[in-house]
């Protein structure tokens, strides 16, 4: 399948493709599906590092489309890894119920990085929903007994379901989507410090108003905030 105009800009960007073929899949709730790949020598190029992302080419009508997912369980040794799908309407949600071993899936990896803050917060302030949870989950696993506070937004009563690594030392706190960023704006002025790293992740435009919070009205520094919109709400 050809990439089109979004596929030569990566290029131009260095971006760099891989195919991912299917070794099965299953249902974790009745919104939220997982599938297993191998990686198509994807990790042993690449490497691999917290909140690890890559873009998927989905044919849709026709026309290609692509949308980011967060590697979950890579193994480098073994070539594999998994994907998280919060299934909703859309050709990329589609794919994922009907996968099966054997299918192909092309990828491109363009723009995915982190680096781990340093000095390390006494507690990460961590801002997410479904779509960002295996980024949230990574992200927990760069310093296992950090204390976390997360705030998750909800749409569904499945949502409780959901595959969270949680440990005793994170407090996860689940919001209504209507009351996401009143709730989290709320909560970081008790929270935020000298020293605060704050991760955002949610649609477009909740990403964007928080962001703007935590760096204007918080003051925190931008070098300790990272931000991406996951995507965007109609």
């Amino acid at each position: 399948m050809r990439h089109g105009w979004e596929g030569a800009v990566l290029k131009l960007f260095r971006g760099k493709d891989f195919t991912f073929t299917v070794t099965g899949a299953e249902q974790v709730t009745e919104r939220y599906r997982r599938v297993h790949f191998t990686d198509g020598g994807l990790l042993q190029t690449l490497g691999v590092h917290p909140t690890m992302w890559v873009r998927l080419w989905f044919d849709n009508a026709g026309k290609p489309h692509q949308r980011a997912y967060t590697l979950v369980d890579p193994d480098v040794e073994a070539g594999t890894f998994s994907l998280e799908f919060a299934l909703h309407d859309g050709c990329a949600s589609d794919w994922s119920r009907k996968a099966e071993p054997g299918d192909t899936i092309e990828a491109t990896v363009q723009g995915t990085g982190f680096d781990v803050p340093d000095p390390l917060p006494p507690r990460m302030l961590v801002v997410g929903d479904p779509a960002s949870l295996p980024a949230i989950n990574s992200l927990l696993a760069v310093a296992p007994k950090l204390p976390a506070t997360i705030w998750f937004e909800t749409t569904h009563d499945s949502d409780d379901e959901l595959p969270f690594r949680i440990e005793d030392h994170h407090d996860l706190r689940t919001v209504p989507r209507p009351k996401m960023v009143e709730q989290v704006k709320a909560d970081l002025q008790e929270l935020v410090t000298a020293d605060t790293f704050v991760w955002i992740a949610c649609d477009t435009t909740t990403t964007r108003e928080l962001t703007s919070y935590v760096l204007k009205d918080l003051a925190v520094p931008k070098d300790r905030v990272k931000s991406l919109g996951y995507w965007k709400a109609a």
